[in-house]
């Protein structure tokens, strides 16, 4: 134990040194987009509270979710809802064994982006 050379050993990979890769950071987003749906409901539930409590504590909440703040924020929250979305149907076909290969799993990362960003231009055009 006492003769361990530790200062000539290698050291692992770091940020530094790694390179994100699609699947890796749609991984990321995923966990991110989930929390921001957190948050995003914590927001719409505080709205039905205020809807239910009084007058001025609906106009106030209503106020700000029809701001331009508030719209960027809900616009936001439904591409998080969508990316989210597409990140769990990508998880339970993997779990079925479908679509593992490396470069098919890129693309389909890259498709999440993609995907969650034509479904909300969706929705704001149709609704």
């Amino acid at each position: 134990m006492a003769d361990v050379n530790r200062g000539n050993r290698p050291l692992s990979p770091h940020l530094q040194i790694y390179r994100p890769q699609w699947t890796s950071i749609s991984s990321i987003m995923v966990r991110i987009t989930g929390i921001g749906c957190l948050i995003a409901s914590v927001l719409v539930v505080s709205w039905l509270l205020a809807a239910a409590t009084s007058e001025a504590a609906f106009s106030a909440i209503d106020g700000l979710l029809r701001s331009v703040l508030g719209t960027l924020i809900l616009v936001a929250a439904m591409w998080g809802i969508f990316y989210h979305m597409l990140g769990r149907l990508r998880h339970v076909l993997w779990d079925f064994g479908y679509l593992v290969q490396v470069p098919v799993s890129e693309d389909m990362a890259k498709g999440m982006f993609i995907g969650a960003t034509l479904l909300t231009v969706f929705v704001l055009v149709v609704a």
